[in-house]
């Protein structure tokens, strides 16, 4: 499934029946998908079937487990799936330690349990916005990059084709083509 702008598509992990329902409905919109697992196992078919927002990842799936290990080891496998996926870690058990590890690691940003539903809605907006743009950075098209780079080259050279075409591993004729083709 592909969300639009608008649309809100999170995927709550979270081996808890009771948070997960208290999430679901603090987050529940007109235009919001939400889907559970309740551990990070079947993780990249699920986004592999859904184009999500936001993660919403519990640090502890391994009862009596309070460390946030097993949490982390799911944001470092969240990465590999999808660089740039916004993940928001929540735990009940959390210190100030470990949000600043789960941050360094790449979390967008950290939530203790209990929450407050409007912060729990202003956090995963925000982090939902963050992921679009990551993916709108990801999205620039090959010939918007090739002409920044001959822009750059030939500012770098104070407009000489040659040397800006030896910086670009270009022959001249090569060059001016390129130029004519992006309107140089």
């Amino acid at each position: 499934m592909n969300t639009s702008d608008e649309d809100l598509a999170v995927l709550i992990i979270e081996d808890d029946p009771d948070v997960q329902r208290a999430a679901r409905i603090a987050l529940a919109g007109e235009r919001t998908l939400i889907e559970t697992l309740t551990a990070p196992a079947g993780l990249a078919a699920r986004l592999d079937a859904i184009n999500f927002n936001v993660v919403l990842l519990d640090m502890n799936f391994i009862a009596g487990e309070r460390s946030g290990a097993a949490g982390l080891d799911a944001l470092a496998h969240l990465q590999e799936l999808d660089a740039s996926l916004a993940v928001v870690l929540m735990t009940a058990y959390g210190g100030v330690s470990l949000a600043v590890e789960a941050l360094k690691r790449g979390a967008t940003d950290f939530v203790l349990k209990p929450w407050r539903n409007d912060k729990l809605i202003a956090t995963v907006t925000a982090a939902a916005a963050t992921t679009r743009r990551r993916r709108a950075a990801e999205t620039l098209n090959l010939d918007a990059l090739e002409r920044g780079a001959i822009e750059r080259a030939l500012l770098q050279h104070a407009g000489n084709i040659s040397l800006a075409a030896a910086a670009l591993g270009l022959s001249r004729p090569a060059l001016y083509r390129r130029m004519s083709k992006h309107g140089l």
